[in-house]
């Protein structure tokens, strides 16, 4: 079965929502370091996300000045 990519406002949502069982205290220790593990996944994903753009932002503004 093919996974579904995951999108920058997805993987945001995701984020969200963990911090927000963090701050409400709905993690138990037991989900803990998974939960914690995955958001640091999802922060390193959407950074590489946002560093890509910038990049190609760039490459097609390089071009509009040429």
């Amino acid at each position: 079965m093919e996974k579904k990519k995951l999108s920058y406002k997805e993987a945001v949502k995701e984020v969200e929502e963990i911090l927000e069982k963090l701050e409400n205290e709905e993690l138990d220790v037991d989900e803990l370091a998974e939960k914690v593990k995955r958001v640091s996944h999802l922060i390193k994903y959407c950074k590489d996300k946002l560093a890509g753009t910038e990049k190609e932002i760039r490459g097609i503004i390089e071009e509009m000045e040429e």
